[in-house]
């Protein structure tokens, strides 16, 4: 009889260690479950932080190419009495081939002034290195005349 009891528990202990082996087992699974959709949650927040990011940068720049084609850009050209004066060149072609021929001109007179720009920050460059060679030369000269002494 006492070896039915023992017998009776420790069939009960074997019962219990796989009952608690197998809520390990499901406990591990959850663990690596949860884990899995975290990370995908983050990917995913990631790629929405992303994607917002771009978002909010495309509509800026949309924002800007609208402010460029309704008129003249303020900061440019931030005197009224310019902008009136552009608005009424404006208001007075009557044709298309007017606007065409207007157009053209504006865009070379823009090409002629951007080369001349160009040219202008080239000649600046370059006066900006000789005259830092010519400082340089200075110093050393004033440098070399101190020493002399």
């Amino acid at each position: 009889m006492s070896e039915d009891l023992t017998q009776q528990w420790l069939t009960e202990i074997q019962a219990l260690k796989q009952q608690v082996a197998e809520a390990m087992t499901g406990r591990d699974e959850a663990w690596e479950s949860a884990e899995k959709w975290r990370k995908l949650y983050n990917t995913e927040s990631e790629q929405r932080r992303s994607d917002s990011q771009l978002l909010q940068q495309e509509v800026a720049t949309l924002k800007a190419e609208i402010k460029k084609i309704k008129g003249i850009d303020e900061t440019v050209l931030p005197d009224g009495d310019t902008n009136a004066a552009i608005q009424t060149e404006i208001s007075q072609i009557e044709s298309l081939q007017e606007l065409q021929t207007k157009l053209i001109t504006v865009t070379k007179e823009r090409d002629r002034l951007l080369i001349a720009l160009k040219t202008e920050q080239e000649n600046h460059s370059q006066t900006r290195k000789s005259l830092t060679t010519a400082l340089g030369d200075a110093i050393d000269s004033l440098t070399k005349e101190r020493t002399a002494r």
